[in-house]
């Protein structure tokens, strides 16, 4: 992960507890699936994320949502590290693990600055 790829993923897991303390669920939510999009390509900031994803979860006592993050917490990794991942996936169980999905403009030119194989 290239050093400005990953000053903004990790900019956007505070925000999540950020939004969170607010009681900006939604906010919170959307900064976690923010992370994972840029996390995909390296395994451990990928799992780092759906750990936060499970951990969220937990707080809230989402049980579907918590149990969802199991089998991509043992995914995420794998995952990452053989190229596997489904670009543009926000993460959550609202969407299927291997379903592609569009990535925002945004997140764009940071996800084509940072390819490259995966070192963290």
């Amino acid at each position: 992960m290239n050093p400005r790829l990953r000053a903004h993923f990790e900019r956007e897991l505070p925000q999540s507890l950020e939004g969170e303390a607010r009681g900006e669920q939604d906010a919170a939510w959307r900064f976690l699936e923010r992370a994972h999009i840029l996390s995909q390509a390296h395994a451990w900031p990928h799992v780092r994320v759906h750990c936060a994803m499970f951990t969220f979860a937990w707080r809230r006592r989402d049980w579907r949502e918590w149990l969802g993050q199991f089998p991509r917490l043992l995914l995420a990794g794998p995952g990452s590290l053989l190229g596997r991942a489904p670009q543009g996936n926000t993460g959550g169980t609202s969407v299927g693990i291997f379903t592609l999905m569009p990535i925002p403009e945004d997140l764009q030119t940071l996800l084509r600055e940072g390819e490259g194989p995966s070192r963290a």
